[in-house]
């Protein structure tokens, strides 16, 4: 009889047939022709492990293997003249036994393989692709030839974090990684002698074994990579670029390599406010925030010794890149002061505002991203204040001074000058730089620093006895105020513009009654040009 070969199962894909020559891990059954059986490699737990064409086998094993699948089962019957003969084997094979063999394929390589990589997935951009002394960041689901699976980084629910090509890796998964993009997929499959060789990782992966790795690579830097900076959006006109000691007010959008978003300040609607330079934040940005523009989007790219290192932090895992991308909203240096810029004066500008004077204005606020806060112009009348008596923010008090009617400026105020820290709730954000559109429109000249009136001409010697209309030695607030009217109306004297009539007249009426009964005698009152006299002789 002859040898007999019956292929009980062959799976759909045979990608590869064993060859005289090739390296094969098979399991079998040995039974005789009545079904006793007198071998069996399940009962040993591991898998036959033997050169094909070698004369290692029987000889009709030898044929038999040749043209098998991983995965293929074939029922072989062997007579003796291929196996063992007349002779058979003391105490297991009698003489001339014909040999049936349940034979079911696991694993296959051949001493001249190399690593195999099959790229199943590339994305479209690939910037940068794995070279030797890279770290990487990568899941993979591991398995043997015939697809038993021995390993998951996703069942741990992380990756695998290493250096690529300086041996923390097997021989062929070193190999296999390189060229890789960040977001390929790949099918690394290593024959045993570039993986666990012939002892196997005495665990799960047993000696001789072909390693299959399917593996997407999510993350890719260099330890000696510094920050890159994309330039997406820079505005035409750039005053001023960031430095170091600026504080910075932006958006982001923080993501990995991978497109995963782990952090928003539009989700949170409100600016990312900062110093730069400084250490206030982590060294990568710290470093890409600076030379920006206001209203310049770039992105920053910072890799993990520049950014959260290799513990990561929150839902950034160690040793991750980052990527930023930022849109520069204002920022100013602490020093900063107000600027101004004149955009109109008129031909004739003598007369200058100063401390004390009443001005009407119109004016457009806005950020420095020209978002609208305010205008007057909306509301159809002027903007009226008495210079430097801290009606307005402080820089607006110095963004007024030495103004002509009809001029028109651009006042920039920063935080420290405007709205501070804080901000204004619902209408100006904590931090910002104010950009006023200013025209002034009116100006009435304020009094001497200190005066609420001052007289037009001279004053009567009998001050007091002609306030005191019913000559009881006594004046009240009424006899005053009518008094300080009538002054005013026949243009004798002048109250300090821009403020409440009544007030200034209970201001000047309580400063000369001084025991406070509400009533002003002959004895209390005094001229200011006197008191200052009496003080300077006390002096």
């Amino acid at each position: 009889a002859d040898l007999r070969v019956e292929q009980r199962f062959v799976p759909e894909s045979c990608p590869r047939a064993v060859r005289p020559g090739d390296f094969v891990r098979y399991h079998y059954l040995g039974a005789f022709p009545d079904g006793t059986r007198f071998d069996s490699s399940y009962d040993r737990g591991s898998t036959f492990n033997v050169f094909v064409g070698k004369g290692q086998l029987i000889a009709g094993m030898d044929k038999a293997l040749v043209g098998m699948c991983v995965n293929e089962r074939r029922f072989v019957k062997i007579p003796p003249k291929l196996a063992y003969g007349s002779e058979g084997v003391s105490g297991v094979i009698p003489p001339n036994a014909v040999l049936h063999f349940d034979v079911l394929l696991i694993d296959l390589w051949n001493s001249e393989d190399e690593v195999q990589v099959q790229t199943y997935f590339k994305p479209e951009k690939c910037p940068r692709a794995v070279q030797v002394s890279d770290f990487v960041r990568y899941h993979y689901n591991g398995t043997f030839l015939d697809g038993t699976l021995f390993d998951s980084s996703h069942n741990r629910m992380r990756t695998y974090d290493t250096y690529v090509g300086i041996g923390w890796l097997i021989p062929g998964m070193d190999q296999g990684l390189l060229g890789m993009c960040v977001g390929e997929k790949r099918i690394i499959t290593i024959p045993p002698f570039l993986a666990y060789g012939e002892e196997g990782d005495g665990k799960e992966i047993p000696g001789q074994a072909s390693l299959v790795f399917d593996v997407v690579l999510l993350d890719l830097h260099n330890p000696k990579d510094g920050i890159a900076i994309e330039n997406q959006h820079v505005p035409e006109s750039c005053e001023r670029r960031s430095q170091t000691g600026d504080f910075l007010r932006y958006h982001y959008n923080g993501t990995l390599l991978d497109g995963t978003l782990f952090d928003s300040s539009y989700s949170r609607n409100h600016t990312y406010d900062t110093y730069v330079g400084k250490g206030y934040v982590i060294a990568g940005m710290d470093e890409g925030l600076l030379g920006v523009c206001t209203g310049e989007k770039r992105r920053i790219i910072i890799p993990p010794h520049l950014g959260y290192g290799e513990e990561g932090r929150g839902k950034i895992p160690g040793s991750a890149v980052l990527v930023f991308d930022i849109h520069v909203v204002d920022f100013h240096n602490p020093s900063d002061s107000v600027s101004i810029t004149v955009n109109y004066k008129p031909s004739n500008c003598t007369v200058l505002s100063k401390k004390g004077d009443y001005l009407k204005y119109h004016y457009n606020a806005s950020l420095l991203d020209g978002t609208l806060l305010d205008s007057t112009h909306s509301l159809g009348k002027t903007y009226n204040i008495v210079l430097g008596s801290g009606q307005v923010v402080v820089g607006m008090d110095m963004g007024l001074q030495d103004m002509c009617v009809g001029e028109r400026r651009k006042v920039v105020i920063p935080p420290h000058l405007g709205y501070g820290e804080d901000g204004v709730e619902g209408e100006v954000p904590g931090s910002a730089v104010l950009v006023f559109d200013i025209e002034l429109l009116e100006l009435v000249s304020g009094l001497p620093e200190g005066y609420m009136f001052v007289w037009n001409g001279e004053v009567s010697p009998n001050l007091f006895e002609e306030i005191d209309q019913n000559h009881d030695g006594e004046v009240l607030l009424e006899e005053f105020s009518e008094y300080i009217q009538a002054q005013v109306d026949s243009g004798k004297g002048k109250l300090a513009p821009g403020f409440d009539f009544e007030k200034i007249v209970k201001n000047m009426f309580t400063n000369q009654d001084r025991d406070g009964n509400g009533k002003v005698t002959a004895e209390e009152f005094k001229l200011k040009d006197q008191e200052a006299k009496e003080e300077h002789d006390e002096l």
